[in-house]
């Protein structure tokens, strides 16, 4: 069994310039936890991959493609492979956002 804490996982480096930790990292998966600040948003960006994210605490707004839309707590969104997305935070409070990409992306970000 192996347990980690998310405490104890080190924050990554990223283009994003948020808190951003690895909780998991094999070929099969790679999940994440990423903390947005009120303000902050991530840069528009296509993953190689599928992502879903799910909302473990706060209020965000999610954009992919062409949707946007304001989510909340407990809410999953999938993002299909090669789709622009980003995320925002214009409330007053924290954003926590759990990211699973399936399978561990082999190719790099895209950005704008």
């Amino acid at each position: 069994m192996i347990i980690k804490k998310l405490s104890e996982a080190p924050v990554m480096e990223n283009a994003h310039g948020v808190d951003a930790r690895n909780l998991y990292n094999q070929e099969s998966a790679v999940i994440s936890i990423l903390s947005i600040q009120p303000g902050q948003a991530l840069k528009r960006h296509a993953t190689p991959v599928d992502v879903a994210f799910y909302v473990l605490e706060g209020i965000g707004i999610v954009e992919i493609g062409d949707e946007k839309m304001e989510v909340n707590k407990d809410t999953l969104i999938e993002s299909p492979r090669d789709i622009v997305h980003c995320w925002y935070n214009e409330s007053s409070e924290s954003l926590r956002i759990m990211v699973i990409k399936a399978p561990k992306p082999t190719r790099k970000t895209v950005f704008g």
